[in-house]
């Protein structure tokens, strides 16, 4: 009973706080759609995937820092220090890199993202300002982790809640006035009110930046990018899904079928941050117990999590089913990409409990230091989108651009449950 309760503890706030990180851009794309329409929607869910970047790195790269934090901490080993300075250092590192790449080559990213015309200048629009403020996104999704990690799970979730009402207040009063700029602005400055909450928090912990010695860093930073690779992979898998869709629905449709799709990215991701949210909130417990080396209770916090996401993907399912004559009308769409969605939307939510038995897999690997099955669950299901996407709809049409998700997904389910199987 102990053991659920302190499971709960971690993982409740995990879910919040993916929820809440999921829900930035839903509330763009609101009062996007609200304020311009089919247009609007397409451009920001094409420019969406370069956001989720962002975010999916300072999660990879947050979370294998606290992972490694934690690993030391069961072992009572002095190097936690500069593994927590050591990972921030790596982290304003890339979100330098990743400004500069993007304001150099932004237009040539949104063509081969599919942007053209009003479409690209909208998104060209919404992407500048991202880039500009990378720094505090990246940090305040790889905070997180830590904090989590450090005891801190209540608090990570507040710090959440923090920037997203400021990013739901600012979005209602910019966009009206500067439309797209204005809901990259409310997006970044909410980024930044969790990233100044994080640092408040360490500050409290007293929990000192100290770099590893000048010598040692190469490798500090190749063996967090070792382990960062998996839950990256795992926190964009979806964003590669709304690339390609986005690709094959403007070759075999229209800007219509895109408007459509966005809405369903919308919804279906926030329940695959939930998902995340219970693999990547047991985490803590699961790496503590790896290094007693107390495999049983790792695995029985595993159990535990599989319980939870199933429990959650069966109320998603509900859910949505019920709404989803609504949530085209929701996010401003027409009539007809609203109808679009009515009839899409159950092929996604069909896929859900076998995302949540991957989801739940991948993170116990990861957070056991079994990089090379993690990978191969990670990345399983964008080579399966790939190839379905170039023969599906040869002979379906558009109607195979639609399938290939759900398809793709119960295959990935296939190579998580054998690979889980073998351990």
């Amino acid at each position: 009973m102990n053991e659920r309760k302190n499971f709960f503890r971690f993982v409740i706030p995990s879910i919040l706080a993916f929820a809440l990180s999921g829900v930035y851009t839903i509330v763009d794309g609101f009062f996007i759609g609200q304020s311009l329409g089919d247009i609007g929607l397409a451009a920001i869910v094409l420019g969406y995937p370069i956001a989720a970047v962002i975010q999916a790195i300072g999660t990879g790269i947050g979370l294998s820092g606290a992972i490694r934090y934690t690993i030391m901490q069961a072992k009572e080993c002095d190097e936690q220090r500069t593994c927590f300075g050591g990972t921030t250092l790596l982290m304003l590192l890339i979100s330098g890199l990743i400004t500069v790449l993007l304001l150099v080559f932004l237009c040539p990213l949104l063509h081969l993202l599919g942007a053209e015309g009003e479409i690209l200048r909208l998104t060209a629009e919404y992407i500048c300002i991202i880039a500009v403020g990378t720094v505090f996104q990246l940090l305040a999704t790889g905070f997180v982790p830590f904090i989590r990690n450090m005891g801190g799970s209540t608090f990570a979730m507040t710090a959440m809640i923090a920037g997203f009402l400021t990013n739901v207040f600012l979005d209602s009063a910019f966009v009206p006035k500067w439309g797209m700029a204005g809901a990259a602005w409310a997006t970044v400055i909410g980024q930044a009110v969790t990233m100044l909450a994080a640092i408040a928090f360490f500050l409290k912990k007293k929990a000192v930046l100290a770099l590893p010695p000048l010598s040692t860093i190469p490798e500090f930073f190749g063996s967090v990018s070792k382990v960062a690779a998996a839950p990256f992979g795992l926190t964009i898998s979806p964003t590669l899904t709304i690339i390609l869709m986005n690709r094959f629905l403007l070759l075999y449709g229209n800007e219509q079928d895109v408007a459509a799709y966005s809405c369903i990215s919308y919804v279906v991701c926030i329940a695959y941050l939930l998902l995340q949210g219970v693999g990547d909130g047991s985490q803590p417990l699961i790496s503590k117990y790896y290094g007693e080396t107390n495999i049983n209770r790792a695995k029985a916090v595993r159990r535990l999590a599989y319980e939870t996401s199933f429990a959650i993907t069966a109320v998603c399912m509900v859910a949505l089913f019920v709404m989803r004559n609504f949530v085209g009308l929701l996010f401003g769409a027409s009539s007809n990409a609203s109808q679009e969605v009515a009839v899409y939307l159950p092929l996604f939510l069909a896929a859900l409990p076998f995302i949540s038995f991957v989801r739940v897999t991948t993170s116990y690997f990861y957070a056991t230091e079994k990089t090379k099955l993690s990978y191969a669950l990670v990345f399983a299901e964008p080579v399966f989108h790939l190839i379905l996407f170039l023969f599906l709809p040869l002979g379906l049409d558009l109607l195979g651009v639609w399938l290939t998700v759900p398809l793709a997904q119960v295959l990935s389910w296939v190579v998580s449950f054998c690979a889980k199987c073998r351990r």
